[in-house]
């Protein structure tokens, strides 16, 4: 028999840094216990921001899946900025076609397509609109 969901919940959490608070609280599961087994599994991430969704059972146990990290913050580490124009006139950036391809070999799991060409565009049109350039 499978157990009732009592919730679910999406976060962005830091990577292998995840403590007990609010946000945890609101997904109604046991926080120290899913914060062990986030920032056992999310060490390698550190320093970076770690998408989850967490499904809270009705007798108190969890499960949470791990997603790949926001495409922004990706974007931005690779192009050595600390934020984005809010739009394409104002060039704050530049990355090169190979860092957008190990974007968009990264995120491909998470995107709506089903090609790198495609998750490439996908990540361009976003470095586009952050006011990031994407280099030949």
């Amino acid at each position: 028999m499978s157990k009732k969901i009592a919730k679910v919940v999406k976060m962005e959490l830091p990577g292998g840094d995840a403590k007990p608070g609010p946000k945890l609280a609101s997904a109604g599961v046991v926080m120290p216990k899913f914060c062990t087994d986030f920032n056992a599994k999310t060490a390698d991430r550190r320093g970076e921001i770690v998408p989850v969704i967490i499904t809270a059972y009705e007798d108190k146990t969890f499960s949470f899946v791990i997603k790949t990290s926001p495409v922004a913050g990706l974007i931005l580490k690779a192009a050595g900025v600390s934020k984005g124009s809010g739009n394409s006139k104002n060039i704050v950036g530049h990355i090169s076609k190979e860092d957008l391809r190990k974007i968009a070999e990264y995120k491909l799991p998470d995107l709506n397509c089903h090609d790198v060409e495609s998750a490439m565009k996908i990540v361009a049109g976003s470095c586009r609109n952050m006011g990031i350039k994407v280099d030949d």
